[in-house]
């Protein structure tokens, strides 16, 4: 029941962001700034909560070979959303943006319930990064989407069914480390810290970086920071 009311908290950014993102036009530097604070709280999160608890319940080796599995995982699906022009750069409407937005929110959303399953409670900065993170890519698609003459109605019903897949992944994420050991713990930990790397190297940050310039690298570190205290404060 935590890992669904906690993944549902997390994942209720995107229906914002998608409501945000049909009502008004918002600008690429404000969208870029957004985006750079969530990538730097997203990488504290990956540091001080995968990579660190994944270390202390199962050692190196299942949480390299967690990495590697993510990573590759990520890639792989990501090429194939590319391939359907969810990640050409260029105004897309329809499936491939929602494709896009929901291979980067299960392996985040997975991280909470895993959490929880630890029997940590919620991770405050992780749940804070994947809110923040999930804001300004449902705006920006949306508004994408909206140019294009998709209909508001079909807009948000689309981003409210890839929250409530993202949502069930807390569940998932929660349900298969409950019921293994150690070392696959880790490993799932491994796992989604490898696919949130290739994310943030492949598109969050560029993307920060596109629309906000260089001033998208210091919200970065702010944004690290913030998640850091609140990791230490947890």
């Amino acid at each position: 029941m935590w890992a669904l009311i906690w993944g549902a908290v997390a994942a209720s950014s995107l229906v914002i962001g998608a409501v945000l993102g049909v009502v008004r036009k918002w600008n690429d530097r404000v969208i870029g700034a957004v985006l750079g604070f969530g990538a730097g709280a997203l990488m504290s999160s990956v540091s001080f909560e995968l990579v660190a608890d994944g270390l202390s319940v199962a050692g190196g080796l299942p949480v390299a070979l967690g990495l590697a599995a993510g990573a590759l995982a990520f890639y792989l699906g990501d090429k194939g959303v590319e391939r359907l022009g969810g990640r050409s750069g260029k105004t897309a409407a329809g499936m491939p943006l929602l494709l896009g937005a929901l291979l980067d929110g299960i392996p985040e959303q997975a991280v909470l319930g895993i959490g929880l399953a630890a029997g940590k409670g919620v991770s405050v900065a992780l749940l804070v990064a994947i809110f923040v993170s999930n804001l300004p890519e449902a705006i920006g698609s949306s508004a994408d989407m909206r140019s294009a003459g998709t209909k508001a109605r079909t807009i948000i019903l689309g981003w409210s069914i890839v929250a409530v897949v993202c949502t069930l992944a807390a569940v998932a994420g929660y349900g298969v480390s409950a019921l293994v050991g150690d070392p696959f713990a880790g490993a799932v930990d491994g796992f989604a810290a490898g696919a949130l790397l290739v994310m943030l190297v492949s598109s969050m940050i560029p993307e920060a970086t596109q629309k906000a310039g260089k001033a998208a690298a210091l919200v970065a570190v702010l944004g690290f920071a913030v998640a850091a205290g609140l990791s230490a404060a947890g």
